[in-house]
């Protein structure tokens, strides 16, 4: 009897476990597209419905088997599934009102973000080397893993290491910070080192795969533009490496959109060699142009002070104040400045 009643209560469990998540791909097939079609999908690296949703029709015409009268089908019965329409402002800012905000690590970088780093949206860290980029990498992939009430999203840290910068002993003096097992902190890491930007391209395919399968806060990339620096040089290059690193920019903000994780970026900076660099008080500025600046939500950036002091300033955001923050970097991760 109590068997039967636990096989009745487990698809209510999975419904109630998807409330408020992306919807797997599978649920196509109750709107009438075929099994062969939905596995097509998958291998074209479609994990959700909204994945589906949310891209011009012409991906899809580019997997193997997926005609044009098929695409359109496909695109039609996501469309019903995915709300794409208006709505007020007013039920948009109830779902702002529930967006999760992930700590830092420091109270008053926290206090200078509103709450800490936003979920769903793209955050760009840049500055110059040994500004504590990586630093804030490292304890937010913990922190992400904690209760909501503790500043956490309860939920994995997905870490993509294009410099090789990523050290797991540094997770674990993190987490026996906040009382963690630190096992279980590394186990919900997932690690990659990107080797290329085609490569790195590739993973983002692969993490989408992922975030379906499991619970995930935090994306990290680390840094989101040293590859496309080196693989593509000169003037000669410069166009083609705008368009891939839109290219994978755009990727990101789809899986910030479509599984409403955290992604935080890290951008490395250049020095300005022009005539107006003599008058400007910050002669350097971080790579990617315009294009880099338009994908991110939020930009911040990062200086040294003294010791082991960092400033963070907010650079550009839609909703927060242009304002400084002071933290340090510990052996236990970012924390507070001391006095």
């Amino acid at each position: 009897m109590a068997q039967a009643q636990a096989q009745e209560d487990a698809p209510m469990q999975q419904e109630e476990d998807m409330v408020g998540g992306p919807t797997p791909i599978q649920a196509l097939e109750n709107a009438g597209i075929g099994a062969t079609d939905i596995k097509k999908l998958v291998e074209g690296g479609f994990h959700t419905v909204e994945s589906v949703a949310y891209v011009p029709k012409k991906h899809l015409l580019a997997i193997r088997g997926i005609s044009e009268q098929k695409a359109d089908k496909i695109v039609g019965e996501a469309s019903k599934m995915v709300n794409l329409g208006f709505t007020t402002a007013t039920e948009f800012h109830q779902r702002r009102a529930e967006i999760i905000q992930l700590s830092t690590g420091s109270s008053e970088l926290d206090k200078l973000l509103q709450g800490g780093i936003e979920t769903g949206s793209i955050t760009e860290i840049y500055g110059e080397f040994r500004t504590g980029k990586s630093q804030l990498c490292h304890t937010m992939a913990v922190t992400c893993q904690l209760p909501i009430d503790q500043g956490g999203g309860e939920g994995k840290c997905l870490y993509i290491d294009t410099e090789g910068t990523f050290r797991p002993e540094r997770l674990v003096d993190i987490a026996q910070r906040y009382g963690l097992c630190a096992e279980d902190v590394m186990d919900n890491v997932a690690y990659a080192r990107a080797y290329n930007s085609d490569h790195q391209m590739k993973l983002l395919a692969q993490a989408s795969a992922m975030m379906a399968e499991s619970r995930y806060a935090l994306l990290v990339v680390d840094s989101a533009t040293a590859l496309f620096r080196t693989d593509y040089s000169g003037r000669g290059e410069l166009s083609a490496r705008q368009i891939s690193l839109a290219q994978f920019l755009r990727a990101l903000l789809r899986i910030a959109d479509e599984f409403g994780v955290a992604v935080v970026i890290t951008n490395q900076v250049v020095a300005q060699v022009d005539g107006a660099s003599m008058f400007a008080s910050n002669p350097i500025k971080p790579i990617g142009g315009n294009i880099m600046a338009h994908a991110s939500t939020t930009r911040l950036a990062l200086r040294k002070g003294r010791g082991e002091t960092r400033i963070c300033k907010v650079a550009d955001s839609p909703c927060l104040p242009e304002s400084e923050a002071t933290f340090s970097i510990n052996g236990d991760g970012v924390g507070d400045a001391k006095d």
